[in-house]
């Protein structure tokens, strides 16, 4: 099944990449992740709640698929 969320390219500069990446490490967390944390956050912040995201399925697929 194809991935449904949406790619996008995104230019940081090297210092807010270098915060974002730390803040990231101190919760086990891809960039890409606390990228999208970051962004929920500041939604809620502005009254634009969302539903929460589905979590991610990680590790070996099951045998029946």
């Amino acid at each position: 099944m194809p991935d449904p969320r949406k790619s996008l390219l995104l230019r940081l500069s090297p210092e807010l990449h270098a915060a974002i990446e730390r803040l990231a490490a101190a919760d086990l967390r891809s960039v890409n992740a606390e990228i999208e944390l970051l962004l929920r956050e500041g939604l809620a912040r502005r009254g634009h709640k969302l539903p929460a995201a589905a979590p991610v399925r990680r590790g070996r697929p099951t045998k029946d698929g």
